[in-house]
């Protein structure tokens, strides 16, 4: 798999995960998390609520010559809980750092070669960093349990279609989705790799305009990514074909309903008590805010603005 596909994959896997202002105290920062959880089957979301426990992705691969590979990633909820002399504590201060309570994640991969069904099974654990001064931060997470079913099918001589379908079979009582999202396969997307070239399903050649239409996709959407043209990607996130990673962007921001050159700015302008709660949160928020101080006048003028020319689709 190219460094291409992976980057932007890293870029899915994240998105939504923290929010301007990056801070936990920030409201929109309270519900997470991102796109695309598959809640486990014993939650019952009511009608109309959206969460799925199953999704389900079907593309088109054309001539397969080689093995077939599935990759899916997501991310697990860990709770981070601090400690005093083993008592928990709503804050600690070790060598001039606090630590605070909260949420983080964890991720997670679960592969698959050819057709197959592969069950998913991660056994609840915890860790523990010890702090001088008897503190300690503990991070603990729930088991999960699930499978992915990976079906292959010729429609032509060339053609085949790759179906792959994940459901989430985590036991448990859940009787609110705040309970469930510890359970989830959160952020879920998958990786698809073949001998073959993977067809747009956006933009299919003519011949196989029907076959294109029938793909089932719920939950997930796939593009061919990367150069090659032997990989796909489905995400929760609908994507054009052949997705790419600004080459100016200096990072993951986890914000993209926002553009990065605001996001930056609005880094650079906070107050000190402001950035002192995002470094003592999210270990991931406080990177964020050490790679944006450490950007030279060069790197902010390169997110000011470029134009690019994309190709249009095909007209029917």
């Amino acid at each position: 798999m190219s460094d291409e596909v992976r980057e932007i994959a890293a870029a899915l896997l994240y998105e939504g995960y923290l929010l301007w202002p990056y801070r936990r105290s920030a409201l929109k920062n309270g519900r997470r998390w991102t796109f695309g959880g598959v809640l486990p089957a014993a939650y019952d979301p009511g009608p109309g609520d959206g969460d799925r426990c199953t999704v389900l992705t079907e593309c088109l691969v054309e001539a397969p010559a080689g093995p077939l590979a599935v990759e899916l990633r997501f991310l697990h909820t860990v709770r981070r809980e601090v400690r005093r002399h083993g008592r928990p504590v709503d804050e600690f201060t070790a060598a001039g750092r606090r630590y605070l309570p909260g949420e983080e994640a964890v991720e997670r991969t679960v592969r698959a070669v050819g057709a197959a069904r592969t069950e998913i099974e991660v056994p609840a654990g915890e860790a523990a960093e010890r702090l001088p001064g008897g503190g300690s931060v503990v991070r603990s997470w729930q088991g999960l349990h699930g499978t992915m079913a990976v079906l292959t099918r010729p429609i032509l001589d060339d053609v085949h279609v790759v179906t792959v379908e994940v459901r989430n079979t985590t036991p448990g009582d859940f009787p609110s989705r705040d309970a469930a999202l510890p359970c989830a396969f959160n952020s879920a997307h998958l990786i698809i790799t073949a001998g073959g070239r993977f067809l747009s399903l956006a933009d299919p050649p003519e011949r196989l305009r029907t076959a294109a239409a029938s793909c089932r996709n719920v939950g997930l959407w796939p593009v061919p990514a990367g150069t090659g043209g032997d990989t796909a990607l489905a995400a929760p996130i609908i994507l054009p074909d052949h997705p790419r990673v600004a080459p100016e962007s200096p990072g993951d921001l986890f914000d993209a309903t926002e553009i990065d050159q605001l996001l930056t700015l609005g880094l650079l302008s906070l107050g000190e008590e402001e950035r002192r709660e995002i470094r003592d949160g999210d270990p991931r928020a406080r990177e964020i805010l050490d790679r944006i101080a450490a950007l030279s006048p060069e790197d902010l003028m390169r997110l000011n603005g470029v134009i690019r020319e994309f190709r249009p689709l095909r007209e029917a």
